[in-house]
């Protein structure tokens, strides 16, 4: 290779480099949000997240805050340039009052009644004739479908589908279900079981289910509680249940079922009807929100602690508030590993590890019903656990705190 080959590809390969590195920067900078938000007061402001700061590419210039009196907080408006001369993107921050909860952690036992009845599979009837292929399924019923209205009276328990269906006995019934927000009405007749006098349209359906999960927050000013972080989905179907009604209860773990790579573990826990905390009243993709109406167990905080909004959470060491015996909420060593920037909700803002020696030598690391546990940060509530990794059980996912406390209609 002659000497001007020789430096012609090294030049080109410095060229690729530079232009990678151009590319990398430019999305970065793409990405990021037009308007960012940070608590407390003006003096507070820094450009500390990664996303902004300074580096040979881009430059960040920013003017003096100003007071917007109708929304009664400063803004800080910043140019980012390339070279620290061409504007390519302007974002405002946003400096909102300190806004404060109380963090949980509390084992809670949680049942929801659906709004409508679940189909969760179909089944062959055993007639005087023969088997007989599912009466629901040749009609078109799918699963996944809601069944909410039968001859125009609205059902809600699998108990009234049964008794609507044998009360019919071999008329077409008009079953009106929902799916992804379209409804539509499926005409289907009952059959005749072996036992003489008895229906069925061949349906496995579900109107109701219960478990164990943990309080992330409660504002005791409104009486509002958050919690699971992510929302409570079929097993079957893995839809989200939309609900009717339900409540959440003062619960105890009994025992633990320790996580290890391919087999997630488990907190299994009891809780009584008899002991009500609240009403579940939305379940979304975010977590469970209600109203909190009787005093919850006791925590390590029974008192309210500043949020961190997404911008303030670093990188780093951060704590856990969970239950892992009994409903004593003890504090567990994590570190967040990766930060998502995000504009909209979900669930999976951040990546976490458990550094605790107790807390990975008790459970492995993450387990079921550790969802809703609060992740605190330098006194601050940051967010809460909301999965773990299969096949890496001391790590899992958060979700900003943010994005729960907008889904309870809480504003800060």
């Amino acid at each position: 290779m002659s000497l001007k080959s020789k430096y012609l590809s090294i030049l080109t390969s410095f060229s690729i480099v530079i232009a990678l590195t151009f590319f990398a920067a430019t999305i970065n900078v793409i990405s990021l949000p037009d308007d960012i938000k940070i608590s407390g007061s003006s003096t507070q402001i820094n450009l500390r997240n990664n996303s902004l700061k300074n580096n040979l590419i881009y430059k960040i210039d920013s003017n003096s805050s100003e007071k917007n009196s109708k929304f009664k907080k400063d803004t800080l408006n910043i140019s980012i340039k390339l070279f620290g001369i061409i504007p390519v993107k302007k974002m405002t921050l946003s400096i909102v009052p300190e806004f404060k909860v109380i963090p949980g952690g509390q084992p809670i036992g949680v049942k929801i009644n659906m709004d409508g009845i679940l189909v969760v599979g179909f089944s062959d009837i055993d007639t005087q004739n023969g088997w007989k292929q599912s009466p629901a399924l040749t009609s078109g019923i799918n699963i996944g479908d809601r069944i909410i209205e039968i001859n125009g009276v609205k059902v809600n328990r699998c108990s009234e589908l049964s008794s609507i269906i044998n009360n019919n006995k071999d008329s077409v019934l008009k079953i009106k279900v929902i799916n992804s927000e379209k409804t539509r009405i499926v005409d289907v007749k009952p059959v005749e079981t072996k036992n003489k006098n008895e229906y069925k349209i061949g349906l496995w359906v579900r109107d109701s289910t219960a478990g164990v999960g943990t309080l992330t927050f409660y504002d005791d000013k409104n009486n509002i509680f958050g919690a699971l972080g992510h929302p409570i989905s079929d097993v079957d179907t893995m839809l989200i249940l939309p609900i009717s009604s339900g409540k959440i209860y003062n619960a105890k773990i009994v025992s633990v079922e320790q996580g290890v790579r391919g087999r997630p573990g488990e907190l299994r826990g009891t809780f009584s009807m008899e002991d009500e905390i609240g009403d579940i009243e939305k379940n979304t993709s975010t977590g469970i929100y209600g109203k909190i109406n009787s005093r919850v167990s006791k925590n390590i905080y029974n008192y309210a602690i500043p949020i961190a909004l997404q911008n303030e959470i670093k990188e780093g060491p951060a704590k856990i508030l969970t239950s892992i015996d009994g409903n004593e909420v003890k504090e567990y060593s994590i570190y967040i590993e990766k930060l998502t920037q995000q504009s909209k909700p979900n669930s999976k803002s951040m990546i976490i590890r458990v550094t605790d020696s107790e807390l990975l030598r008790k459970t492995g690391g993450i387990v079921q019903g550790m969802s809703g546990s609060p992740i605190i940060q330098d006194g601050k509530l940051a967010g809460a656990v909301t999965h773990v990794f299969v096949n890496k059980p001391d790590m899992g996912y958060g979700i900003y705190i943010e994005w729960m406390l907008k889904e309870a209609g809480i504003n800060f």
